[in-house]
């Protein structure tokens, strides 16, 4: 049996909202913070990291409060209907506030909108999806929210909101809602959650073995001392991976026009588009030679990408960083196709939803910490130049904890000739 790619990208909608979300989040906050209301970097890196400190709590709470209940449109679906309505009205306000505690107030409002159903939305996509095809599922889905974000950045190419100094994003915020709503609308018109999950339950028993329920079987329904062992090093290498990476992503805009002084937004456009090229590919790659060493080769590739990075100067010539942000993003695409599918391989079909919530925990926890350290790390520098080193240096460490890693791959078993020729796109 085959991945059926239709139902997964129709799936992908949740995910390409919610990465327009951020992909706008990301881009404008730290500009309104700055040159609306002149913070500096450390409160600037402070305010960046609420989201981060409220998913901490809300991703797991919500990821598993999804688990446990069951309505007509299935388990994970309300909460991308009711939180996706709420973000787009707060964000929308957001763009029309203009006194700072309001507007604390209101982003407060807008991020524990997103918290609400960023879990379940992701624990969707293996509630209807077959183990052994969750890494080319998740390449898809990932596909999607780069999309997603590649056309946000191209709306803030047309909005201008690299343009020194600006202020005002409310029509930029409009439109990118207005993308959101649409995304929305197709996922509700489209996907039939209870239907296709009791599908993937079916064709789990009727075409795939599962070694590592096996295992837990064996320990009396628990994970054993390896799979424990290996979900830690998992979740630590996540965390390590995304303080280098968010690093970059949230300090990029200010970076790039202070110190190189280029256009973020054709920067980023970029590394996105080389990431939408590899998504598909990485996790073909992945069932071939598994998911671990496929994570391994992307960790140096992006190691690689931001080390060299460290050399770029506004002296130097911008095809040079279109060439690393081009490889960062192909990295970016290798280690997160993959290394979400490798924490709910050990999770049982009744708590996918909260080993969601650990996903999300460890690479939330990571983003808590990293906007203000490195923020602090560029006041006592007095400029911007820390960040490519400090971002080289914890994905490095990533690849130490990943390498011991011993479960959570998975190969796909069909049980005869005929069910592996099949391909499935109703």
């Amino acid at each position: 049996m085959k991945l059926n790619y239709k139902r997964t990208i129709l799936v992908g909608f949740a995910f390409f909202l919610i990465q327009c979300f951020w992909s706008a989040y990301d881009a404008i906050i730290p500009l309104i913070l700055k040159n609306k209301y002149g913070m500096s970097e450390t409160a600037n890196g402070f305010i960046m990291s609420l989201d981060n400190i409220l998913a901490l709590f809300m991703l797991p709470l919500f990821g598993s409060l999804s688990d446990r209940i069951n309505t007509k449109y299935g388990r994970r679906t309300p909460f991308v209907f009711m939180g996706t309505i709420l973000a787009v009205v707060f964000f929308n306000l957001l763009g029309l506030v203009d006194v700072l505690w309001l507007f604390i107030l209101v982003l407060l409002l807008t991020l524990i909108s997103m918290a609400t159903f960023r879990s379940p939305a992701v624990a969707l996509m293996p509630d209807v999806t077959c183990k052994p095809h969750r890494s080319k599922a998740n390449a898809i889905i990932n596909l999607m929210g780069t999309v997603g974000g590649m056309c946000v950045l191209g709306l803030g190419i047309a909005f201008k909101t690299s343009a020194e100094g600006k202020t005002d994003f409310s029509n930029y915020i409009l439109a990118v809602t207005g993308v959101m709503l649409l995304a929305l609308i197709v996922f509700l018109l489209t996907v039939r959650e209870p239907k296709w999950a009791q599908e993937m339950q079916e064709n789990t028993e009727k075409y795939f073995g599962d070694k590592e329920a096996e295992e837990r079987e064996e320990h009396g329904g628990k994970l054993s001392k390896e799979q424990k062992r290996s979900l830690i090093l998992i979740l630590v290498s996540v965390a390590l991976w995304f303080i280098g990476y968010n690093a970059v992503i949230s300090k990029y805009s200010l970076y790039a026009t202070h110190v190189i002084k280029q256009d973020f937004n054709l920067t980023l456009l970029i590394a996105q588009g080389a990431a939408i090229i590899a998504y598909f590919p990485v996790g073909f790659i992945a069932s071939k030679v598994g998911r671990r060493k496929t994570i391994l080769a992307g960790i140096v590739m992006l190691t690689l990408a931001f080390g060299m990075a460290i050399f770029i100067t506004e002296h130097s010539p911008e095809f040079l960083m279109y060439i690393l942000f081009s490889l960062a993003g192909i990295a970016w695409a290798t280690i997160n196709v993959n290394s979400f599918p490798m924490v709910v391989e050990l999770a049982k079909g009744s708590d996918v939803g909260k080993y969601t919530g650990y996903y999300y925990t460890a690479s939330m926890a990571a983003q808590v910490v990293t906007p203000t350290l490195v923020g602090v790390i560029m006041d006592l520098a007095g400029n911007y130049r820390p960040l490519f080193p400090y971002a080289t240096i914890f994905v490095g460490l990533a690849f130490l904890t990943m390498f011991f890693v011993r479960h959570g791959d998975a190969k796909p078993q069909p049980k005869g000739l005929l069910e592996s020729l099949d391909v499935d796109l109703d």
